[in-house]
């Protein structure tokens, strides 16, 4: 019998949850008032870190069908496909917003450390971790602060498991100054007939908690997670998890072990939400339910609760289902790695979760009404235009002086060591990249990473991809050019995209003109998914990203990050570098008279507002198609997309990697600054050697691809319209060295 507690709406109003839902509780507990571990357990899986019950109804709708999937999105921990050979492909990208708001180190070790459990939780090995980071200018020490924390905290906590980093992005603007947006991904590699699902059912099948032991940690993180960073956030200091990546490792090989003993009905990461989630989830996903002695839980302190039990995000945990009569070799596998392996609870035939503490039974809710798709409240929020979106188109290109090819010298170097746009070996210098000896692009670079898989034809191409200011500018076209760039990255490095992870960072739901910004960015990313035949296998809603300082709110740009996938026949990888000394350099693309949203308008000549670079669907789908086409004819050296810095930035990036340099000359029908660095999309450069041309010219004239000869390979020299720009080790050194200077000073 449940005893009674002094438990009011009130109560429900400070644990984040709305007078309705508290109602709703009551009705799902047979008309009874929930007492204090229960209403606990509803906050935190009914917030929006756990529940999505503000964007559900739209992520919904995302495509996922496809012949690649093998299973459906939400259905398991992190999306699969099919990669051939026997083997597939689990991945996954996810935020750690807040908690790297608050104390970075930890925030962003623990981000790698669960999204890398929700991997090997399914059977997978993780190969491969990509990361998408965005923090305010870093001419403030806060931002600075953050930056390095959080890159620390990566760099521990990958480089001690043992997972190389193949890619990822680093963004600077002030409006991820005290909120900034911390994505990671995690890349696995799987026999497919090896998955372990996150189920639990068979009456009476024991339930193992395994892992590191269960502290205050992380508790109620979900809810942290669901509201503003404000000055009083570093007081939630207990929200942050502390992890330990050295356990971690432990416990993938002793999950992969398990999985393959035959001993186990499934199993599950214990991330946000820990026991609570794991045990509902599985549950609900069973059609069963649970009994469990908290009392049995390993405990790292004495002085806890069970609602802290409950609630607790420790990390390097896992809930295992066994098969009755197989104890003794789970049990086994646990102590041959020296991790805790206790028997908590058993499973039942009924939709009941009941949770024991001290001999009293201190919760009873039904699982079913925990979860996402079960009871858990679903919102069709109210949206409308923001007052900002009737401006964008104010920008007339007339309205910025077109600069003279001298000024051009100046801009680019100003480009060079633009920190959005400089190299970010200050970040990846401090990163494993070789561990595992999978990475294929170490000495060849290329537009997406590319993880080996030994013994396979096929190699895995791997990228995150989101410029912020375009879905700012124009949520549906702006993230319809997010997945397009992760497209045409993997198509770039010779891959076949395959599907996508997305990691959803926005501002309040309740704010209407957030929310728009919310519908048209998924409504956008559905559209393009569609065109490339990369169905949603999953990912992760992150709202709430605003601060609140000084009464002042400010959220952060709107950032649906693309974590994609593809193949790679080893045969076709291709790289951005430029080759030889002479080779022509071919702009394949449609040039336009455009600086809308580019680098070189917000930061150089300080428009702040512009409409988004130009971008057609029907173009980008027809020219990856005919770039894949020339990759598998063996026909071109190098492929690198235009960008971020536009044409110029490009030319820069392929040169410095083989000290080459380049000799171009611009087109006289657009304007040199739309020319050099303006970022229309659907744009590509390619070399080739002379051999080549007649074959080139024939393949891209029958696809109808515009095609511009734009000048040759140097070696060293930079001219632009036969004028010098300087050597590319002048470019090399602004660019290697920009953000290393800023950093150390």
């Amino acid at each position: 019998m449940i005893k009674s507690e002094n438990v009011t709406v009130e109560t429900a109003r400070e644990l984040g949850l709305l007078d309705e839902e508290f109602e709703q509780i009551k009705k799902y507990l047979g008309g009874r008032t929930p007492n204090y571990t229960e209403l606990s357990i509803y906050s935190v899986m009914w917030s929006e870190h756990a529940s999505y019950k503000n964007s559900i109804k739209w992520v919904k709708k995302l495509p996922k069908e496809g012949k690649q999937m093998l299973v459906a999105p939400g259905e398991e921990n992190a999306g699969m496909v099919d990669v051939g050979d026997g083997r597939a492909c689990v991945f996954k990208i996810e935020s750690h917003n807040h908690p790297c708001a608050v104390e970075p180190f930890q925030g962003a070790a623990t981000g790698v450390g669960g999204i890398n459990r929700d991997i090997f939780t399914m059977g997978a090995r993780p190969i491969a971790q990509l990361n998408s980071l965005r923090f305010g200018n870093l001419s403030s020490k806060h931002a600075k602060r953050l930056f390095k924390g959080t890159v620390e905290g990566i760099s521990h906590y990958g480089n001690s498991f043992g997972v190389p980093v193949l890619g990822g992005e680093v963004f600077f603007d002030e409006c991820f100054e005290n909120n900034p947006l911390v994505n990671a991904m995690s890349v696995g590699i799987m026999k497919k007939e090896d998955l372990i699902s996150a189920i639990a059912k068979g009456k009476g099948n024991p339930v193992y908690i395994v892992g590191s032991s269960t502290g205050k940690d992380g508790i109620h993180g979900a809810t942290f997670a669901s509201a503003d960073v404000t000055e009083n956030s570093a007081d939630d200091i207990p929200s942050i998890q502390v992890g330990d990546p050295f356990q971690e490792k432990l416990l993938l090989e002793a999950s992969l072990e398990l999985g393959k003993s035959g001993a186990i009905v499934g199993m599950q990461d214990m991330g946000a939400a820990g026991i609570i989630c794991s045990t509902s989830e599985m549950s609900e996903k069973g059609g069963s339910g649970m009994k469990i002695d908290l009392d049995k839980v390993p405990l790292r302190q004495q002085n806890i609760e069970a609602w802290e039990i409950l609630l607790s995000e420790s990390q390097e945990r896992m809930l295992v289902v066994a098969k009755k009569g197989q104890e003794e070799v789970v049990e086994k596998i646990f102590e041959k790695w020296d991790l805790n392996c206790a028997k908590i609870g058993e499973v039942i035939d009924e939709d009941m979760l009941y949770f024991y503490w001290k001999g009293e039974l201190v919760a009873q809710v039904p699982a079913s009404t925990l979860v996402l798709g079960g009871g858990a409240p679903q919102y069709d929020r109210e949206y409308k235009e923001p007052e900002y979106y009737s401006h964008v188109h104010d920008f007339k290109i007339s309205d910025v002086q077109e600069p003279s090819l001298q000024e051009c010298k100046k801009i680019a170097k100003q480009m060079t060591k633009n920190p959005n746009l400089a190299s970010k070996r200050w970040v990846y210098e401090q990163y494993d990249s070789m561990v595992g000896t999978r990475n294929m692009t170490t000495n060849s670079p290329a537009d997406a990473g590319i993880a080996n898989i030994k013994g396979c034809q096929n190699g895995i191409a791997m990228t995150c991809d989101c410029n912020s200011r375009y879905v700012y500018s124009d949520p549906f076209i702006g993230t319809e050019i997010a997945v397009a760039e992760a497209a045409r990255n993997i198509v770039c490095a010779g891959g076949e995209p395959l599907a996508v992870t997305n990691c959803l960072n926005f501002g309040n739901p309740y704010k209407p003109e957030t929310y728009w910004q919310f519908v048209n960015a998924v409504q956008g990313m559905g559209e393009a998914c569609k065109k490339f035949s990369t169905p949603v296998t999953g990912g992760n809603v992150s709202f709430y990203n605003q601060a609140s300082i000084n009464g002042v709110v400010e959220a952060v740009m709107p950032s649906p990050v693309i974590g994609m996938i593809g193949t790679v026949d080893k045969r076709y990888q291709t790289s951005l570098d430029f080759k030889h000394s002479g080779s022509t350099i071919f702009l394949l693309g449609e040039v336009k008279d455009d600086i809308n949203s580019s680098e070189y308008l917000y930061n150089y000549c300080g428009v702040k507002l512009s409409p988004v670079p130009y971008f057609d669907m029907e173009t980008e789908v027809k020219l990856q198609t005919s770039l894949k086409k020339l990759i598998r004819a063996g026909i071109i050296e190098s492929a690198h997309d235009v960008s971020d810095g536009g044409l110029f930035m490009n030319l820069v990036e392929s040169a410095l990697v083989r000290n080459f340099g380049f000799d171009i000359i611009t087109d006289s029908e657009v304007r040199i600054d739309s020319f050099l660095f303006g970022e229309s999309q659907s744009r590509v450069v390619v070399t080739i050697d002379e051999d080549k041309y007649n074959e080139f010219i024939s393949m891209v004239n029958k696809d109808n691809i515009p095609c511009l000869a734009i000048g040759k390979v140097t070696k060293g020299s930079i001219k632009i319209d036969d004028e010098d720009f300087g050597t590319i080790e002048q470019y090399k050194d602004l660019y290697n060295n920009t953000l290393n200077e800023i950093m150390d000073n």
